[in-house]
């Protein structure tokens, strides 16, 4: 898969009837910025509030997944965020007339056509995978819904389906890689049991079902009667069932349609967590409150890891030891402030600090609680940054970094003699100009110590010998 975010490159614009409200709305798909995600515009309504892509937001799963933000609604999100994702669009902008997305034939069919017709542009920034490294679990009893995910290099998924139905019976899916989406999953269409049309009918719902947007099945035979005022409750001059089956004889584009339409749900759901996943998805009878209750375990565990020290091997062999630190940074005792460097690549750096009573500062910073200046932490933040600005040229010994800018600084606790400094910076954007842009991070332990965005140049200037 693509490393770099994408977007469309240009407009496109669809209509159709939403399948609840039976209103007809016509949606329009637009690029999108780099990091702006999946974002819903009403412009029907006054100061076109916006909604975004989030499982927080879900407000009802009944029948469909509905979000709400800003004081607007949007409803039926999952087929078009499925045609989405299964795109590997990262950032698109989709503005609506109306309150619900069309249903269009029940399937991603036509969002997916509508993507491809608009084109597909990598963006400069890389995508922002979430990838599973330990088991994550989810089960509903009242509805018997189990869901897991487990590592894995790409997205994957399987589904069972167990609706206790003599006409679907037990059925199994599976999407073994995004790029099966497209001729395996996308054109699968929503289902129902004609069993359920007259309760979905009577509360308002299925306002725009037709019998071209959605599979009907009959595992029950009823009588005419009852037929007919299906009929009349849906505004069709006519249902007809000829046994147990599909209704109307509609041909199923596979024979396990319904449970490839499930794990159609269930990319456009996950969508909601706001990220590209790598794992393996694993989910038995699931529905649109289980995919989105897993979401949310999903974007959960991305906050805990957000908050969590990353994990660092403090006893392997480092890149640069002190003496090496030496030939690259100009700084000598006491204001080198970083003793080795354990990771570095072309977008990030970790260094390692020893915090002793032997430091020169604590002989007036504190002496009867030594703490270890903010500024100086941030200085050495600064300086395992430099490393990593300086391993873009050449001869690094003939270049100085500055400090153009410090920003969103904030101390979480104390260091203290007898600590040990992790310093990890990532760059935000690529050097251009010498210009560095990084964020940092402290941590002693697993604790986050300090943090901060920082920005550098470097400067090419012969040092005195």
């Amino acid at each position: 898969m693509s490393t770099k975010q994408k977007t469309i490159k240009s407009t496109v614009s669809l209509s159709g009837v939403g399948l609840h409200t039976g209103e007809k709305c016509t949606i329009t798909l637009k690029p999108a910025e780099e990091n702006h995600g999946y974002v819903f515009k009403r412009i029907d309504l006054d100061g076109e509030p916006t909604i975004k892509a989030d499982a927080d937001l879900v407000i009802d799963t009944s029948r469909g997944t509905t979000l709400e933000q800003n004081g607007a609604r949007v409803h039926t999100t999952e087929h078009l965020l499925a045609a989405a994702y299964g795109s590997e669009i990262d950032n698109l902008l989709i503005e609506l007339d109306g309150p619900e997305i069309p249903i269009m034939d029940g399937s991603s069919t036509s969002f997916l056509k509508s993507i491809q017709d608009a084109g597909i542009v990598d963006q400069n920034a890389e995508k922002n995978y979430f990838e599973i490294t330990e088991n994550l679990t989810y089960e509903d009893l009242d509805r018997k819904t189990e869901m897991l995910a487990v590592p894995q290099d790409e997205f994957r998924l399987t589904v069972m389906v167990d609706y206790n139905s003599k006409i679907l019976g037990t059925q199994h899916a599976h999407m073994y890689h995004l790029g099966e989406f497209k001729s395996e999953i996308s054109n699968c269409r929503t289902f129902v049991f004609l069993r359920e049309l007259e309760f979905l009918a009577k509360n308002n719902l299925i306002k725009g079902g037709d019998l071209d947007n959605a599979i009907v099945l009959v595992d029950t035979v009823l009588p005419q009667e009852k037929l007919d005022e299906l009929a009349e409750l849906l505004n069709k001059p006519k249902v007809e069932v000829k046994g147990v089956g599909v209704l109307n004889n509609v041909d199923l584009h596979f024979q396990n349609e319904p449970a490839r339409h499930k794990l159609l749900d269930i990319v456009g759901d996950l969508a909601l967590v706001g990220r590209p996943i790598k794992g393996h998805i694993l989910a038995a009878r699931p529905g649109h409150k289980g995919n989105v209750d897993f979401a949310k375990i999903i974007k959960a565990e991305i906050k805990k890891r957000e908050k969590a020290a990353p994990k660092f091997d403090l006893t392997k062999e480092p890149i640069h030891d002190i003496n090496d630190i030496e030939k690259i940074l100009p700084h000598r005792y006491p204001f080198l402030l970083v003793d080795k460097i354990i990771e570095l690549s072309e977008t990030h750096v970790v260094g390692v600090k020893n915090v002793t009573m032997n430091e020169q500062f604590f002989q007036g910073h504190f002496p009867g609680a030594p703490v270890m200046p903010g500024v100086l932490l941030i200085e050495a933040m600064a300086q395992t940054g430099g490393i990593l600005a300086l391993n873009t040229v050449p001869d690094p010994e003939n270049y100085l970094t500055y400090f153009l800018k410090i920003d969103k600084v904030k101390f979480k606790r104390k260091v203290i003699p007898g600590d040990t400094l992790i310093f990890k910076l990532d760059l935000t954007e690529p050097i251009r100009r010498g210009i560095c842009n990084m964020s940092a991070k402290a941590y002693v332990g697993d604790q986050l110590v300090a943090e901060g965005e920082l920005m550098a140049q470097i400067v090419k200037e012969k040092k005195d010998e």
